[in-house]
């Protein structure tokens, strides 16, 4: 069972999907990648929040960016938006990411910076994991410099 799940709209966002991958990797953390769209695969979607077990989601989406909040709708877990640039910047990915409505709240990082999420995602593990915290420590200080 993956502790977290990458969920991309599209086939389309797997360049940004790869970004969290590295990452996930480097860190050692158990995850799985799948392609499901809110609008062409609202059951699929639904099924991935409600009985993977992951402990939290990465939901990659580009336009309207409605993923992450269906992902939400659908479960109590961390879920972290990833909007992408495909039209107008990705403007309308983020604003429709951050302006989830009360209750149903997303993590929203930068356009396209899925490293974030995994990072994000990482820290919202190290807190029931203190060999993860121990590592997400030790890249923060690699990072100083």
């Amino acid at each position: 069972m993956a502790d977290v799940i990458i969920v991309m709209g599209s086939k389309s966002d797997e360049k940004i999907a790869e970004k969290a991958k590295v990452v996930l990797e480097e860190f050692g953390v158990d995850y799985a990648i799948e392609v499901a769209s809110a609008h062409r695969n609202p059951e699929k979607v639904k099924k991935l929040a409600t009985e993977s077990g992951a402990k939290v989601f990465i939901a990659i989406a580009g336009l309207s960016a409605a993923l992450p909040g269906v992902v939400a709708a659908h479960t109590t877990r961390p879920v972290i938006g990833v909007p992408v640039n495909s039209k107008l910047d990705g403007l309308d990915a983020l604003l429709s990411i951050a302006q989830m409505p009360p209750g149903i709240p997303v993590g929203c990082v930068g356009i396209d910076n899925a490293k974030n999420a995994a990072l994000l995602a990482i820290s919202i593990l190290s807190v029931s994991d203190p060999g993860m915290e121990k590592k997400i420590q030790a890249f923060r200080e690699k990072m100083k410099g």
